[in-house]
């Protein structure tokens, strides 16, 4: 990807402008709305284009002025230089509860809880959801939990939101973990459809049993290892409905 400083080059050759007009103009600029911050020398663009160093808001306001964009188009050139962005698998949240506004945090909040997450039916099976558009390079899908699949009840409902990824498909070992909420879950797929849980496997990886939670009241089931089951991935992240819709509604 082009550095910032080199594609604002780009933008400014293709105005006709030069580094002396681009200052005369923001001094003008800076004049007309009160404030010296706003005021671009020509020597600090030239360090800009060829350098990238700093670029404040004040600048940015006035470089899209001049080259006539939309902030948010200068902004783009502004990303971290690893290409991350904010990812809606993982959220940069507050040292302290905050209820959500408009923003970063409340777009990827409603990706993860959409407001049609407690009003929609639950199925009957749990149902691994089609990818987003545009999504096909992602290790992640998601997936529903189904009424019938009380595996973890009530530690995770029927009606839950699972985030699955999917290149993490081993077994922990019985060491890796400490208690029930450290205990890797897994996403499995049967001939018989879907089943979420805690699996293990037997010391000669012939055997996969789908353990329950000692108060969801389910029985273990267990199947011939990459025979009649295959590991989708492992669940890393859930999203939980804690009122459940009873049956019929």
């Amino acid at each position: 990807m082009d550095r910032m400083g080199a594609r604002l080059r780009a933008i400014r050759t293709e105005w006709g402008l030069s580094l002396r007009e681009v200052e005369e103009q923001s001094g003008q600029l800076a004049q007309e709305w009160g404030d010296q911050a706003y005021q671009i020398s020509a020597s600090w663009l030239a360090r800009l284009e060829r350098e990238d160093h700093e670029l404040t808001a004040s600048k940015l306001f006035v470089l899209a002025a001049l080259y006539n964009l939309p902030h948010d188009a200068l902004l783009k050139f502004c990303h971290p230089r690893n290409g991350a962005v904010l990812r809606n698998n993982r959220l940069n949240g507050p040292n302290t509860t905050q209820l959500l506004g408009e923003g970063p945090l409340e777009n990827a909040a409603r990706y993860l809880l959409p407001d049609s997450f407690t009003t929609d039916p639950t199925p009957e099976e749990t149902t691994l959801l089609p990818r987003p558009v545009g999504a096909t390079q992602s290790p992640y899908r998601r997936a529903i939990l189904g009424r019938r699949d009380r595996t973890l009840d009530p530690m995770i409902r029927a009606g839950s939101i699972l985030q699955v990824h999917t290149q993490q498909r081993a077994i922990a070992a019985r060491r890796s973990w400490t208690h029930e909420f450290d205990r890797p879950i897994y996403l499995l797929l049967t001939r018989d459809g879907y089943v979420c849980g805690w699996s293990e496997l037997d010391k000669d990886s012939v055997w996969l049993t789908l353990i329950p939670h000692p108060l969801s009241h389910a029985t273990s089931q267990r199947w011939r290892y990459k025979k009649e089951v295959e590991i989708v991935g492992r669940v890393v992240a859930v999203s939980m409905r804690l009122v459940e819709e009873p049956l019929g509604q």
